[in-house]
């Protein structure tokens, strides 16, 4: 595979197999990192260039392997499916080094969804480490993360939307009202039915599967035909677009309620 590193057998190895390869040929200190990383990690899909790989001392980048340099405190890496690797925010803070900002939120925001937390934080590394070239953009994404921060519980998200609509002198609604629609019965997050208006609040775990999303999907999808006009509203909604929210929610109240739409 590598000078030095070899394939038993065959050479048809998973990407786990070439990545494993990629940090055996670099050294007994090298560690999967960067993009290479946060495709092992999950939080970024997998990509077919180069495997990046973190080593310890300034060598050249070889083949499909490209090297970065540093001096990696042993809390910054891990073991991760018997292949070292830096740890999920030490990955995510190379990433904002070699990424765009929207592609470094997308993989903060994931390894929230998945819950990969560490000791050292991000915010920790952003303190060891000040002069750090994706400080900037590491920062912006955090702030941004403020839209639903770890451990916001669907209570807290109902309380926060209350209070929203009150300091925007809207109308409360019916919370987790159950609708009775053919054979089926749905609950919904916020419920006005004189309007036949229904918010669901965007962001709690319980929305955050494949087979959720799905059944989200086609609950919208039988709630539009039946009349009921659906929008979801987030956290990051609530807090960074209040008035536009406001607006869109007031002028929905007090349309007609036969229009159906599902948004």
């Amino acid at each position: 595979m590598h000078k030095g590193v070899y394939a038993v057998g065959h050479r048809a190895l998973t990407q786990e197999g070439r990545w494993a390869a990629a940090a055996l040929f670099c050294g007994p200190d090298a560690v999967l990192s960067h993009r290479s990383a946060a495709a092992l990690w999950g939080i970024r899909d997998q990509s077919s260039g180069a495997i990046d790989v973190t080593v310890p001392a300034k060598s050249r980048s070889h083949g499909t392997v490209r090297r970065h340099f540093a001096l990696l405190p042993d809390d910054e890496w891990t073991i991760h499916d018997d292949i070292p690797t830096t740890t999920v925010p030490r990955t995510i803070f190379d990433l904002a080094v070699v990424l765009r900002r929207d592609a470094v939120e997308r993989a903060l925001r994931e390894s929230e969804r998945l819950r990969l937390y560490d000791a050292l934080s991000l915010p920790a590394l952003l303190s060891r480490y000040p002069g750090h070239r994706g400080n900037t953009v590491l920062r912006e994404c955090l702030a941004r993360l403020r839209d639903m921060p770890p451990g916001v519980s669907r209570e807290e998200l109902e309380a926060r939307f209350l209070a929203f609509l009150d300091a925007g002198d809207l109308p409360r609604p019916h919370l987790n009202a159950w609708l009775t629609i053919g054979s089926r019965r749905y609950q919904v997050d916020c419920l006005w039915p004189e309007r036949r208006v229904i918010v669901e609040l965007d962001g709690y775990a319980s929305h955050g599967t494949r087979r959720a999303f799905e059944s989200d999907r086609e609950r919208d999808r039988k709630l539009a035909i039946a009349g009921y006009r659906c929008v979801r509203v987030t956290w990051w909604q609530l807090h960074e677009d209040p008035a536009s929210v406001a607006a869109d929610l007031r002028e929905l109240l007090r349309s007609d309620p036969s229009r159906g739409v599902c948004m």
